[in-house]
């Protein structure tokens, strides 16, 4: 049982852990009985303004009127014309002029501050891939460029069943398709938060345990979750039922989830190590399956997102929402979600030619950098790439990892890559779990397409990671994120 709920201090007083604030030893809430918070309102879409120059250039000296009167209905200026030809004075008419040049949208800014001298690549400890420069030296652009596509107010997830697929034969001989339904987020709330930074130990971080109270606060000031209804791992407690160890990770996610119901919000932060280990059920088009690292990953062993899918992704019923973040190294596919998505809001497919095409260039790369298990690593891409494995791996993922629930996930970077650490304000802190807060503070209803838009650009001007969306279902991204 995860309950030290109502816990004594040494006065015999009762402890209350404030919004925000780091939690001493967070409960392990029974499920049910949660008030249903009240809905968020919606801003517009941002819309972009246009103005006009100041007045037109002028010709080069010489350039004079054409001869003879000017066209009816338009009278001469007054007095002779100068010697050039000159603009006429004012504002230029309507519907003249160039729009002035456009800055990034209103939903996001450049993160404040120079990066770190030396941010620690978040790869598992030990690992040969690792991301080892540092970003480029000074503050980020202002101005974020690239193509900069305009968003509608995005509308709430529709309420019904949604079926999707070719029909098939069902029980009883009744015409069937698979389906899914959206959650409204308005049931119970409960999130489980892990953040570690491996103190003492090869590989140690800075900004994970940051990450999670920057987490939990923003959770609890936007999305009207409450801190009783949290449970925080971190390796800086000195009880043994709060520190992020393999047993007690997987015992918090069957908690997490535990009594879901359609329409509740579940929330999974984990910040730390991540890797990768020899797929066995080939579901991984690259051969590799995804994992993170607990705290006593040395005698413990690694968490597979094969694991984290089962215990997390299955048990849930259709409506309910789960939705996690992974700010870790090769987390794409962290629990093992089968529709990704990019950033036209498109659900990803297996293209053979860009893999074989990434494959080398990874190859290359990692011959670079003296990394001949990378080099292997690459050749097997490419070799199963060529086999048409990507492909027969998409299949399987599709057939056994798509759920009825409503189940997201934003990670921070692809699986071929490393995350960063990075430093706002002079704390350190996780880049995505930083994009991810700062892109929603900044405007509070967007699209799961313009979220992830907004993240990637927050993260572009310092960093080569790029963000993923995956889901357990078919999804339409022009709807409202909501947890």
């Amino acid at each position: 049982m995860w309950n030290n709920y109502g816990q004594q201090n040494a006065y015999g007083q009762q402890q209350q852990t404030p919004c925000g604030a780091p939690p001493g030893f967070p409960s392990f809430p029974d499920a049910g009985g949660f008030p249903s918070p009240p809905q968020p309102g919606y801003n517009p879409g941002y819309a972009p303004t246009y103005g006009s120059p100041s007045g037109f250039p002028t010709p080069p000296a010489g350039f004079a009127p054409p001869p003879g009167p000017p066209p009816a209905g338009f009278a001469p200026p007054p007095g002779p014309p100068p010697a050039g030809f000159a603009p006429p004075s004012g504002p230029p008419p309507p519907g003249y002029g160039f729009p002035q040049a456009q800055g990034p949208p209103s939903g996001y800014t450049s993160p404040l501050g120079p990066p770190p001298a030396h941010p620690a690549a978040r790869g598992f400890p030990g690992a040969q891939y690792r991301q080892n420069h540092p970003p480029p030296p000074g503050p980020p652009p202002q101005q974020h460029g690239g193509y900069q596509p305009s968003y509608a107010a995005p509308h709430m997830p529709p309420t019904q069943v949604q079926k999707y697929g070719p029909h098939f034969q069902g029980p009883g001989n009744r015409d069937s398709q698979a389906f899914f339904q959206y959650s409204q987020c308005t049931g119970k709330k409960k999130a489980l938060l892990i953040g570690i930074n491996y103190t003492g130990q090869n590989g140690e971080l800075r900004g994970c345990i940051n990450d999670v109270q920057n987490i939990k606060r923003f959770l609890c000031e936007k999305w009207h979750y409450k801190p009783e209804d949290m449970v925080v791992l971190t390796d800086d407690q000195s009880n043994a039922r709060m520190r992020p160890t393999k047993a007690n990770i997987i015992q918090a996610a069957r908690w997490l989830v535990s009594g879901a119901s359609p329409n509740d919000a579940l929330f999974f932060h984990f910040s730390g190590h991540g890797g990768q280990t020899k797929d066995k059920d080939g579901d991984e088009g690259d051969g590799f399956d995804e994992v993170i690292y607990p705290v006593d990953f040395q005698s413990s062993g690694h968490v597979v997102d094969d694991d984290l899918h089962e215990i997390m992704v299955k048990p849930l019923p259709p409506g309910c929402r789960l939705t996690a973040i992974f700010d870790s190294c090769h987390s794409g596919s962290a629990l093992d979600l089968p529709y990704i998505y990019s950033t036209e809001g498109k659900v990803k497919e297996p293209n053979l030619a860009a893999e074989a095409g990434q494959g080398l260039m990874s190859a290359v790369g990692a011959y670079a950098r003296g990394d001949m298990g990378g080099v292997f690593k690459s050749a097997m891409g490419i070799v199963k790439t060529a086999t048409g494995s990507t492909q027969k791996a998409d299949k399987i993922s599709k057939d056994t990892r798509t759920s009825p629930a409503d189940v997201i996930s934003f990670s921070g970077c692809k699986d071929s890559q490393t995350s960063a650490d990075t430093s706002e304000a002079g704390k350190a802190t996780g880049a995505m779990s930083f994009a991810f807060i700062s892109a929603l503070s900044k405007k509070h209803d967007q699209s799961y397409q313009e979220l992830l838009v907004n993240i990637r650009e927050i993260l572009r001007a310092k960093y080569s990671q790029k963000p993923q969306l995956s889901s357990s279902h078919p999804m339409d991204t022009t709807i409202a994120f909501i947890c």
